[in-house]
């Protein structure tokens, strides 16, 4: 832990965080003028650990909720969602043990079947999937394996530093041999790959089609797993580096089952307020509607350390004055991808969907297929790369790709008796409309009214439930949860804005040009997603000469 002996001139330069409000709204008593290290933008995770190591620790959301954009918000009366993030599976394990979470109320409903597929061309339906392939049924427990081998190589790279190249080459010689120890996980995933290592490394670089090409036959069945492969990033199923996403997005793990998602109870906000209950109770000092103006060499609340969970953007191009930061490095991070092509819909209903490929049975009890991921217009993937199209033109998709939860199938808390919540995760609406268009109220209704109609065609009468809905475009995550571009990991996931390049080459390590400046949200490694705080290792950030360092 950072020694609290070390003063500010010292430890850097001294900073301090100018805020816009100064009315205490939050849970840790009065804001004070200095701390050993202020967490902004969420981040209550590197709070606890930080609070928990001694440091005397304050985390400044800029909203009335925390969390970022892991929240439970009633926006129609008497139904609760998770408005942007909705599943977990990418918290860390040993963050949940160590944070103890469940103590402090953490408690997630696991899904039981994971996915499901209706097909509407011919109404059937597929969990099983021998009724389309028997060769696929016999296959799919291989490819699992298969992936199975990678997930458990790359894993421990999730929890190290990634390599710091520039290390390699300054400060004393001793300081750069104790750098390419940095090389120790990254060699022990490349043997524990083996022979195998090439097959790998194309999973990792080419496009997903190919490789689920290489393993089955089935069209619904590579459609439903490519989804994994494009949720939440402007990329097609045949663009190349697509097969990471889809990596990144089975590397979670529920309760001991590896790759498992599931549902917060109570919302997404259960996440945070776990998390947060855990900070304040080793002492950390949480503030909600405190937003952060500037991160000033100046006044105000003095702080020897300052952790940012914002996104790579907002720290460093509106918070940091440009005079403090190199110019290269401001280059880099002004010309960072953030494309999205989430439109989330946060949708009331009073009844469950009832799907043409599976009936709902009597007295509105859900069935299986309503815990899962049900994915609609993914009965193959030149669907979704036609999707993909549309929206790279500047124009919603008019077949987009929708992945549909009914969180309160399994947690009847969030809605009314009979009554449900449904989250429409859609893809692909770009950020810019074609023509300049505003994404207006018309806008959103239309395109809203289109994934509507798609949903009636899978499930009818879905449109006669509905009591209210909440649309949120790229430009509307942006907004209200300050993701950039829309994008739900703050930044692309291709392959040259990854590990050693995340966010920007040379400062990948969570470290910024300031020293006592970090990076700790999506936009760093490992790159969790929405709302889910990433938490540096044991051992903490590489330290830069005459620093100190939790």
């Amino acid at each position: 832990a950072m020694a609290a002996r070390h003063g500010l001139g010292r430890a850097w330069a001294g900073c301090s965080l100018q805020g816009r409000r100064l009315a205490h709204a939050g849970a840790g008593g009065q804001l004070q003028r200095e701390y050993d290290a202020v967490v902004i933008g969420g981040g209550n995770a590197g709070a606890a650990y930080l609070q928990k190591s001694g440091v005397r620790t304050a985390v400044l959301e800029r909203r009335h909720l925390l969390g970022g954009a892991a929240v439970t918000e009633e926006i129609i009366p008497g139904f609760k969602f998770s408005r942007a993030s909705y599943l977990l599976s990418l918290l860390r394990p040993q963050i949940s043990t160590e944070l103890e979470l469940q103590r402090h109320g953490l408690r997630v409903y696991a899904r039981d079947p994971y996915s499901f597929t209706p097909v509407l061309e011919d109404g059937q339906t597929q969990w099983q999937i021998a009724q389309f392939s028997s060769k696929d049924a016999q296959a799919y427990p291989k490819y699992e394996a298969f992936l199975s081998r990678l997930v458990s190589a790359l894993d421990p790279l999730l929890d190290a530093a990634p390599v710091d190249p520039a290390a390699w080459s300054q400060g004393p010689l001793l300081q750069r041999l104790r750098a390419l120890r940095g090389l120790q996980p990254l060699l022990r995933a490349g043997l524990a790959l083996g022979k195998q290592l090439p097959q790998y490394y194309q999973v990792l670089t080419a496009p997903i089609t190919r490789i689920l090409d290489l393993w089955f036959e089935s069209e619904p069945l590579k459609a439903t797993l490519a989804t994994d492969a494009v949720i939440g990033a402007m990329t097609s199923p045949y663009t190349p580096g697509s097969g990471y996403v889809l990596l990144h997005h089975v590397m979670g793990e529920l309760e001991g089952r590896k790759g498992a998602w599931g549902y917060v109870a109570g919302g997404m906000g259960g996440v945070s307020q776990a998390i947060a209950g855990a900070a304040a109770a080793h002492g950390a000092d949480i503030f909600t509607e405190k937003p952060v103006a500037r991160v000033l060499m100046g006044t105000e609340v003095k702080s020897k350390l300052v952790l940012s969970n914002a996104s790579a953007q907002l720290t460093y191009l509106k918070l940091v004055p440009p005079e403090q930061l190199p110019e290269e490095f401001l280059q880099h991070v002004a010309q960072l991808d953030t494309r999205s092509p989430v439109t989330k819909i946060n949708v009331a209903v009073d009844r469950l969907p009832s799907f043409l490929a599976a009936p709902n049975a009597g007295a509105g009890r859900p069935l299986p297929h309503h815990q899962c991921s049900i994915h609609l217009n993914c009965e193959d993937t030149d669907l979704l790369h036609r999707a993909f199209q549309e929206a790279s033109s500047g124009e919603p998709s008019t077949r987009p790709m929708i992945e549909l939860c009914i969180p309160s199938a399994l947690d009847p808390t969030l809605a009314p008796p009979g009554c449900h919540v449904v989250s429409l995760f859609t893809q692909y609406t770009p950020y810019a409309l074609a023509g300049g268009r505003p994404w207006d109220e018309q806008e959103q209704n239309a395109y809203a009214d289109r994934v509507f109609d798609w949903v009636e065609a899978y499930a009818p009468g879905f449109k006669a439930s509905v009591v209210g809905r909440d649309i949120l475009t790229p430009p509307a995550l942006e907004k209200i949860f300050g993701l950039p571009g829309g994008n739900i990991f703050h930044g692309a996931m291709s392959l040259d804005q990854l590990y050693f390049a995340r966010p920007v080459p040379s400062y990948s390590g969570y470290r910024s040009p300031i020293p006592g400046l970090y990076l700790c949200g999506s936009g760093a490694h490992p790159a969790a997603g929405t709302g889910l705080a990433q938490v540096w290792p044991r051992g903490g950030p590489r330290q830069q000469e005459g620093e100190v360092c939790p």
